[in-house]
């Protein structure tokens, strides 16, 4: 739904009327932060949606939990070797199990009115694609989906009219506050960042932090991986490239401000010199209950926003020397192909790597950009034109990326 010009329904203003009666959900990653806040949702509005299938990695125990708290016909573990644990736990329950990969597919493609994508990393790529290419409406908050193979997801949705709404809040907020005005009649997109933890440090602390910092993020509760990634701002280059290819625009036209009170998720720039800012609290729920109920509003549990309180809103450009991440994620956009999947790859290796202690904060962006060079000069770049060819990309960036990390590690010591 966020393509405008190409996907189905998109036309500020002129949104379709919501169907009557109850709505069925399929949640893709249902124990993770995004699944929990999906979850909690329905839960507290229960008379407008039923649960088709809940599906996650291999927490067994919050899966089973989950499935009976929403009253799921069918449960999905990722994992193949945690079936029996799964079925043991749904015991009597009256919901059907399955495991693997295809069953995850499958929960992805059964049928339902709206699916929510959050299942983290690779293994969420092939059932949110099997969503799309039946022309679902398909919520979506996998972040690999477009850094790995966002033209290919885009195509794919535009050629079976599928659906798709960006939960992510930067997103989300551009999403709305694209219903001003004509895509033609847009000037720039301008996503905000929160800065991180590291916002206000000098190059010489930056260089010295440590996990236990770094994942200490001063808005919001997420993932140490999401979390490690704001505090690079890698996490906002990310957003960079979903932007690029969710609202089909070019580099120039989507800017970055570092906003420090994490209350304007985004803004458009129209060309008549208008600015539609989207606002809110900082929490997930808000982006969600927006997608869960589109083209309608719901209710919502999130605190309410209260300006007189916050006083201020400040804004700042983000500085590329102490934060590369951001620059280095713009470049590999601009170069298109394989190489955001090559950055991503890297920058998950990196990140496991900062986490465990063995490789210093500064060393992050390095590897990322190390493992771009190599990339290219290996000739990996070429854009995939399918999931498999994506997860190879990733799978040899991964492996270019460890050999890399000696060198790297001493580097940025």
């Amino acid at each position: 739904m966020v393509n405008v010009r190409h996907a189905r329904n998109v036309v500020p203003g002129h949104a379709p009327v919501p169907a009557a009666g109850m709505r069925s959900i399929t949640i893709l990653g249902a124990t993770g932060s995004i699944g929990t806040s999906t979850v909690d949702l329905i839960k507290r509005n229960r008379d407008r949606y039923r649960v088709e299938a809940v599906a996650a990695g291999r927490n067994v125990p919050a899966l089973a939990r989950v499935a009976k708290e929403v009253g799921a016909r069918v449960a999905v573990v990722s994992a193949p070797s945690a079936y029996a644990e799964l079925k043991d736990a749904l015991a009597g329950s009256g919901i059907e199990v399955a495991a693997g990969e295809d069953a995850l597919v499958e929960a992805a493609t059964r049928p339902a009115d709206w699916i929510m994508a959050s299942i983290a990393g690779a293994i969420g790529l092939k059932p949110t694609l099997a969503a799309i290419e039946k022309g679902m409406t398909v919520a979506l908050a996998n972040k690999e989906c477009l850094v790995c193979a966002g033209g290919l997801f885009m195509r794919r949705a535009a050629a079976s009219g599928a659906t798709v709404l960006p939960v992510d809040s930067e997103h989300n907020a551009i999403f709305q506050a694209l219903h001003s005005g004509p895509r033609e009649g847009v000037r720039r997109i301008i996503l905000t960042a929160s800065g991180g933890p590291f916002r206000t440090w000098s190059m010489e602390q930056i260089r010295a932090a440590s996990p236990e910092q770094a994942l200490k993020h001063p808005n919001w509760s997420m993932g140490p991986k999401v979390t490690i990634d704001s505090a690079t701002l890698m996490n906002k280059g990310l957003e960079l490239i979903e932007a690029h290819h969710l609202f089909q625009l070019p580099s120039a036209e989507i800017d970055v401000l570092v906003h420090p009170q994490s209350v304007v998720h985004g803004m458009v720039e129209y060309r008549d010199g208008s600015v539609v800012a989207q606002l809110g609290a900082p929490d997930m729920r808000i982006p969600i209950a927006h997608c869960l109920a589109w083209p309608a509003r719901i209710d919502g549990p999130s605190p309410r926003l209260d300006l007189a309180k916050v006083r201020q809103l400040t804004f700042e450009d983000p500085d590329l020397d102490r934060f590369p991440a951001l620059g280095l994620a713009r470049q590999a956009m601009e170069a298109g192909g394989a190489a955001p999947t090559v950055l991503n790859a890297a920058d998950e290796v990196a990140v496991a790597e900062f986490i465990a202690g063995r490789i210093p904060f500064m060393a992050i962006p390095a590897l990322g950009e190390a493992t771009l060079d190599a990339a290219a000069g290996r000739g990996l770049l070429a854009e995939p034109d399918s999931i498999e060819a994506a997860l190879g990309v990733d799978h040899d960036s991964r492996q270019l990326a460890r050999s890399l990390l000696p060198e790297i590690a001493v580097k940025a010591s």
